[in-house]
Protein backbone atom coordinates (compact mmCIF):
# COMPACT_ATOMS: atom_id res chain seq x y z
CA UNK A 1 0.00 0.00 0.00
CA UNK A 2 1.30 3.15 -0.94
CA UNK A 3 1.53 5.73 1.83
CA UNK A 4 -0.44 8.64 0.40
CA UNK A 5 -3.24 6.27 0.02
CA UNK A 6 -3.41 5.05 3.61
CA UNK A 7 -6.06 5.88 6.25
CA UNK A 8 -6.56 5.03 9.55
CA UNK A 9 -9.49 2.58 10.76
CA UNK A 10 -11.55 5.10 12.27
CA UNK A 11 -11.31 7.50 8.75
CA UNK A 12 -11.68 4.04 6.95
CA UNK A 13 -14.65 3.30 9.65
CA UNK A 14 -16.13 7.20 9.10
CA UNK A 15 -16.63 6.92 5.46
CA UNK A 16 -18.09 3.21 5.22
CA UNK A 17 -15.84 0.99 4.81
CA UNK A 18 -15.40 -2.34 6.28
CA UNK A 19 -12.15 -2.46 9.31
CA UNK A 20 -11.33 -5.56 10.52
CA UNK A 21 -9.41 -5.59 13.68
CA UNK A 22 -6.74 -7.27 14.68
CA UNK A 23 -7.53 -8.66 18.62
CA UNK A 24 -4.15 -8.11 20.01
CA UNK A 25 -4.88 -4.62 18.83
CA UNK A 26 -8.11 -3.75 20.57
CA UNK A 27 -6.94 -5.86 23.91
CA UNK A 28 -4.01 -3.48 24.03
CA UNK A 29 -6.33 -0.42 23.64
CA UNK A 30 -9.05 -1.69 26.41
CA UNK A 31 -5.91 -1.87 28.62
CA UNK A 32 -4.33 1.91 27.32
CA UNK A 33 -8.01 2.91 28.26
CA UNK A 34 -8.49 1.01 31.44
CA UNK A 35 -5.00 2.56 32.51
CA UNK A 36 -5.92 5.77 31.33
CA UNK A 37 -9.42 6.10 33.20
CA UNK A 38 -7.31 4.87 36.32
CA UNK A 39 -4.48 7.43 36.09
CA UNK A 40 -7.57 10.29 35.36
CA UNK A 41 -9.78 9.15 38.14
CA UNK A 42 -6.47 9.32 40.84
CA UNK A 43 -5.14 12.03 40.20
CA UNK A 44 -9.20 13.91 39.96
CA UNK A 45 -8.96 12.30 44.08
CA UNK A 46 -5.53 14.08 44.51
CA UNK A 47 -4.26 10.43 45.45
CA UNK A 48 -0.54 9.29 44.58
CA UNK A 49 -0.12 5.82 42.96
CA UNK A 50 1.28 4.29 46.67
CA UNK A 51 -2.31 6.00 48.28
CA UNK A 52 -4.42 3.78 45.39
CA UNK A 53 -2.01 1.05 45.87
CA UNK A 54 -3.09 1.17 50.00
CA UNK A 55 -6.32 1.65 49.01
CA UNK A 56 -7.50 -1.24 46.61
CA UNK A 57 -4.66 -3.95 48.57
CA UNK A 58 -2.27 -3.69 45.42
CA UNK A 59 1.74 -2.01 45.49
CA UNK A 60 2.98 0.71 44.14
CA UNK A 61 4.73 -0.55 40.64
CA UNK A 62 1.31 -3.07 40.14
CA UNK A 63 -0.39 0.77 39.82
CA UNK A 64 2.00 2.05 37.97
CA UNK A 65 1.61 -1.02 35.34
CA UNK A 66 -2.08 -0.78 35.19
CA UNK A 67 -1.91 3.02 34.06
CA UNK A 68 0.36 2.29 31.67
CA UNK A 69 -1.57 -0.20 30.08
CA UNK A 70 0.87 -3.35 30.71
CA UNK A 71 -1.23 -5.56 31.99
CA UNK A 72 -5.17 -6.77 32.15
CA UNK A 73 -6.27 -6.59 35.89
CA UNK A 74 -8.99 -9.49 37.21
CA UNK A 75 -12.90 -8.96 37.73
CA UNK A 76 -12.07 -8.93 41.82
CA UNK A 77 -8.81 -6.07 41.35
CA UNK A 78 -11.68 -4.38 39.41
CA UNK A 79 -13.71 -4.32 41.47
CA UNK A 80 -11.29 -3.07 44.29
CA UNK A 81 -10.50 -0.47 42.06
CA UNK A 82 -14.17 0.88 41.65
CA UNK A 83 -14.09 1.25 45.22
CA UNK A 84 -10.84 2.62 46.06
CA UNK A 85 -11.56 5.05 43.28
CA UNK A 86 -15.03 5.80 45.04
CA UNK A 87 -16.97 5.27 41.90
CA UNK A 88 -18.52 2.63 39.35
CA UNK A 89 -16.29 1.41 36.80
CA UNK A 90 -18.17 1.70 33.46
CA UNK A 91 -16.93 -0.62 30.27
CA UNK A 92 -17.75 -0.28 27.04
CA UNK A 93 -16.45 -2.65 24.21
CA UNK A 94 -17.83 -2.58 20.68
CA UNK A 95 -15.89 -3.59 17.49
CA UNK A 96 -12.92 -2.30 18.17
CA UNK A 97 -13.17 -0.14 19.88
CA UNK A 98 -13.70 0.30 23.75
CA UNK A 99 -14.50 3.16 26.47
CA UNK A 100 -13.68 3.08 30.16
CA UNK A 101 -14.86 5.68 32.67
CA UNK A 102 -15.41 6.17 36.59
CA UNK A 103 -18.49 7.84 37.93
CA UNK A 104 -17.48 9.28 41.70
CA UNK A 105 -20.61 7.89 43.54
CA UNK A 106 -23.27 10.05 44.48
CA UNK A 107 -23.03 11.40 47.71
Amino acid sequence: MRHNTWRTSRARRLAGEAVEYDQEYVDARLAGDLGQAVYDRRVELGLSQAELAERAGMTRPQVSRMEGGDTVPTLPLLRRLARALEGSLNVAIYEGESRVTFTPRAV
